[in-house]
């Protein structure tokens, strides 16, 4: 019985956390991949010049993933295959990192890629 009450304790502050990091201002549901690994479940939220991700699946608060603005250029995006990935979401391709989301999430990276100050893309190779 302790047991039971222990999980569905876990279960309640998993779903709270889950929730908190979903409900923030400014944080969109977004899923990251490295290399070939399976895809992560997570929120990004953009702080400043850089677009942090933090995953739905662990303890800590702090971002796991924290991706410059600066020399950031977008080398594929397309819209995720059936079984591939979240259904209706896009990837987007930069460097050694993929992300998926959704189209409006999609537009507002691109946009906020685009709000660069001009010398951001000065080191981009």
């Amino acid at each position: 019985m302790e047991l039971l009450i222990g999980l569905a304790l876990l279960a309640a502050l998993f779903c709270v956390r889950v929730v908190a990091l979903a409900s923030r201002r400014g944080t969109v549901v977004c899923c990251v991949r490295t290399g070939s690994r399976k895809w992560q479940s997570g929120v990004a939220r953009y702080a400043g010049g850089e677009l942090h991700w933090v995953p739905f699946a662990g303890i800590r608060l702090r971002p796991r993933h924290a991706i410059a603005r600066r020399g950031l250029v977008v080398s594929r995006r397309r819209p995720l295959e059936s079984g591939e990935g979240p259904e209706g979401y896009w990837t987007v391709e930069a460097g050694a990192i993929s992300l998926a989301m959704s189209e409006d999430a999609l537009t507002g990276f691109l946009a906020w890629l685009e709000s660069a100050p001009p010398s951001a893309h000065l080191d981009a190779v």
